[in-house]
């Protein structure tokens, strides 16, 4: 169960939270995987939700049987990025989930703290795009953090910038990495999707317009 009554702040996920670039994501792994010989599918896609660019990488050439050199790594990662770049560039307002705004408008006018916790490292082009940064008291993704979820970095961090305790903070998260590592993070969490994914949230709810008359 979830004590909405303790909530100073709130951290969002963003892929599958907030937005869905979750078929951009494929779509440009997809791409990467077919070059290398390796069929990818969206049962593979699942796996790497929450999960930083490189262990993505480095997933997929397991999968594959394949290695290479860190060189080879870092061309690999600068083609997805690049075409994972074109497919965004098509992002507007109307892409935002449903429930996403009329939670974030919710939370800003009960003065509830709202942070980013997002292991994308195009997050702020993405907040940009979608009309909602402006929302945001602190954005913390995959350029400022070293570990990427389980490890609980991003929320904390997100916590301490916002300079609010952990154990009043509310996460929203559609990955179980991300539900681990609220947990690890001492943090309440709500998962966003099915509840067969996401064990460990406090709750699960389909859409975030179901949390908007919680606040």
């Amino acid at each position: 169960m979830i004590n909405y009554n303790t909530v100073k702040a709130v951290i969002f996920d963003l892929d599958g939270v907030l937005v869905d670039t979750a078929i951009y994501h494929f779509q440009a792994w997809h791409r990467l995987a077919e070059g290398l010989g390796y069929s990818f599918s969206i049962v593979d896609n699942e796996q790497l939700k929450g999960v930083s660019r490189i262990e993505s990488l480095e997933l997929i050439l397991k999968w594959a049987g394949l290695e290479k050199s860190d060189h080879e790594k870092a061309d690999l990662l600068a083609h997805k990025n690049q075409w994972y770049l074109a497919l965004i560039e098509q992002l507007n307002p109307d892409h935002l989930l449903p429930g996403s705004l009329d939670l974030l408008k919710k939370l800003q006018d009960k003065g509830i703290k709202i942070a980013l916790g997002s292991a994308s490292k195009n997050a702020m082009g993405i907040l940009e795009k979608t009309g909602i940064i402006s929302y945001f008291d602190a954005l913390i993704d995959g350029n400022v953090v070293q570990l990427s979820k389980p490890n609980p970095e991003v929320f904390l961090k997100g916590a301490e910038t916002l300079g609010i305790e952990p154990a009043y903070c509310l996460v929203l998260e559609d990955a179980q990495a991300g539900i681990d590592a609220a947990n690890a993070a001492g943090m309440q969490v709500i998962g966003v999707g099915q509840e067969a994914h996401l064990k460990g949230a406090g709750m699960v709810v389909p859409e975030l317009g179901v949390l908007v008359d919680k606040f």
